[in-house]
């Protein structure tokens, strides 16, 4: 299991980090910020002896990735990478077929929150994503994830094609999503399996696909030919969720 240092910020990432149990060594409030979110910010932080300081906005401005803090900023103690055979694990215990997400060279950090956000509601068991060219679990991405951050496990891997190779001699399957795959509606995508989505710009990259078991396209009918990674991410995911509910 690997840690990295993660900045939290806005109400409900930080909320979320006390509620899920989530050591947080330090928060910031706002001087003068006394609504309901924040007094339970503040109950939670005295529950876990956690280290308050109240501040004035410019100095929370200054300290903010995301220009959106709410009047709230946390120094997470860490946030642990998963590793697959935990994402794996979690499946078994619910007694479901893995459900993965993987991420190839997905960039935006808000995007990435998205997709997390998304897979927790859809039930995917979590995500995997690349170490290299791809954006990791960021403040930007915390806060877009609306505290599923602290629920969905991610994992880190050096080389997602191997990665595949490995999980594809367990049993799981892969889609990935690209224009030029026959519509969703028309595939079987139950049972354990992997759902692939690319990068922003250029998609899913020749190597991955070529490891895919097969390509799937959401029937678009507007001007622009294709849907942001997040949003392609969830109608996808949803896709999977009908069919398995069927």
């Amino acid at each position: 299991m690997r840690y990295e240092e993660l900045t939290l910020e806005g109400r409900n990432a930080v909320l979320e980090a006390f509620r899920s149990g989530q050591t947080v060594d330090r928060v910031f409030l706002q001087d003068g910020c006394q609504d309901g979110p924040v007094r339970t910010i503040l109950r939670e932080a005295k529950k876990t002896d956690t280290i308050i300081q109240f501040v004035r906005k410019e100095r929370l401005d200054q300290m903010s990735e995301t220009g959106k803090h709410q009047g709230v900023i946390a120094y997470a103690a860490a946030y642990h990478y998963a590793t697959v055979d935990e994402i794996l694990e979690r499946a078994k215990e619910k007694g479901e077929d893995p459900f993965l997400i993987l991420l190839d060279s997905i960039e935006d950090p808000h995007n990435l929150g998205s997709i997390i956000r998304t897979a927790n509601q859809t039930g995917a068991h979590g995500i995997i994503i690349p170490k290299r060219r791809a954006v990791g679990l960021t403040a930007s991405a915390a806060k877009a994830s609306a505290g599923a951050i602290h629920y969905t496990p991610v994992a880190k891997v050096t080389n997602l094609v191997k990665t595949m190779d490995e999980l594809k001699k367990r049993g799981i399957w892969f889609v990935c999503g690209d224009m030029d795959g026959e519509v969703m509606y028309r595939q079987n995508l139950t049972g354990p399996i992997g759902l692939v989505i690319g990068n922003e710009g250029s998609g899913v990259s020749r190597l991955v696909k070529e490891n895919c078991d097969f390509a799937a396209s959401i029937p678009m009918f507007g001007d622009i030919d294709s849907l942001n990674a997040s949003v392609a991410m969830g109608v996808l995911s949803y896709e999977i969720v009908r069919q398995r509910m069927k």
